[in-house]
């Protein structure tokens, strides 16, 4: 009941955070409270809110991955090659790499519950592969000359509402859905809460944790293809510090670092707060170095919550196991 009731609190306070920035840059910035920075707010935060997405599922498991923003950069280059390289069309290309992403996940996957090897060092090793891939592919420069119909994808609207931002709200609700209603989220929070426990359990420990890292690689791959539309370009370069980013969401929204505990909920509220202020800082002219040290705080603010929450619910723990062994006494 009190770890409930901290939950609860936790999702009031980051709702609260974001309410209080909103309100704070519409009395600054004359320009932030319109439909059309609003708008353009939830098409900035889309790449980020589905990679933040992928990172959820991974954290919640009890793992992490370093490997996200070097996958939507070599997605990028990969399907944009094609496109320009090989004439594919934009549809072939975009379901290229949308595998591509999900097999580099499936990957990662293997390599962490068959071989059981560490996911932070197995991540951060593809992590520096990828990437040098991605150079390699290109020798380092952009791919330029994209159909444009490729562009829909990350600079169009339908019903007036850009296309990226019904690509993540869409993303949301399947994550809502599986993490809440489906045997395979009760499974992850199960093996991040106690892997042990979940093994002895009947939970499919090393199949739960293939398919975490192979979700997080498909939804990398659609966030790439998002990102290479925005900039009508394939970049190397894409996609650095994109996993610094989705972690301070995941974990500004209430998620620890040890797993078993977040939701997609406060996860998305967590990357709007990142999206929110950089575009508030923007607007208000401060200097884009400034806005990365800002960033920098939030992030290292987000660690210490993490920090701070994880031992008031040890604390908590002890005491309910505590009143338990009295009550038995």
């Amino acid at each position: 009941m009190k770890s409930r009731i901290l939950s609860n609190i936790q999702q009031a306070g980051i709702g609260m955070a974001l309410i209080i920035l909103i309100v704070t840059f519409s009395l600054t910035s004359p320009d932030f409270l319109t439909t059309t920075n609003l708008l353009n707010i939830t098409r900035q935060v889309s790449v980020i809110g589905l990679l933040s997405i992928a990172m959820t599922f991974v954290i919640v498991s009890g793992g992490i991955d370093l490997s996200v923003g070097s996958i939507v950069a070599v997605v990028s280059v990969i399907s944009t090659g094609m496109m320009v390289e090989y004439g594919l069309s934009p549809i072939v290309a975009v379901l290229i790499g949308i595998i591509i992403g999900t097999l580099i996940g499936a990957l990662n996957g293997i390599l962490i519950s068959t071989l059981n090897m560490s996911p932070f060092i197995t991540t951060l090793g593809t992590m520096t592969l990828l990437r040098g891939v991605g150079y390699l592919y290109t020798g380092g420069y952009p791919i330029y000359g994209l159909p444009s119909s490729f562009s829909t994808l990350g600079q169009g609207y339908w019903g007036g509402i850009p296309v990226p931002t019904i690509i993540l709200v869409l993303a949301i609700v399947m994550s809502v859905i599986t993490l809440r209603k489906t045997r395979l989220g009760r499974h992850i929070y199960a093996i991040g809460g106690n892997e042990e426990a979940a093994l002895h359990a009947g939970v499919r420990v090393k199949k739960i944790k293939f398919i975490v890292y192979m979700m997080s690689g498909l939804l990398c791959g659609i966030a790439a293809l998002i990102a290479s539309s925005r900039l009508g370009a394939g970049m190397p370069t894409l996609g650095v510090g994109y996993e610094l980013q989705a972690i301070a969401a995941v974990i500004i929204g209430g998620a620890a670092l040890t797993g078993g505990s977040g939701t997609i909920t406060g996860t998305v509220i967590g990357a709007l707060i990142l999206g929110v202020l950089s575009n508030g800082l923007s607007l208000l002219s401060i200097n884009s170095f400034v806005i990365e040290i800002i960033s920098g705080i939030v992030i290292i603010i987000a660690v210490l919550i993490d920090q701070i929450r994880s031992r008031f619910t040890l604390h908590v723990e002890i005491e309910q196991a505590k009143q338990r062994m009295g009550e038995s006494g």
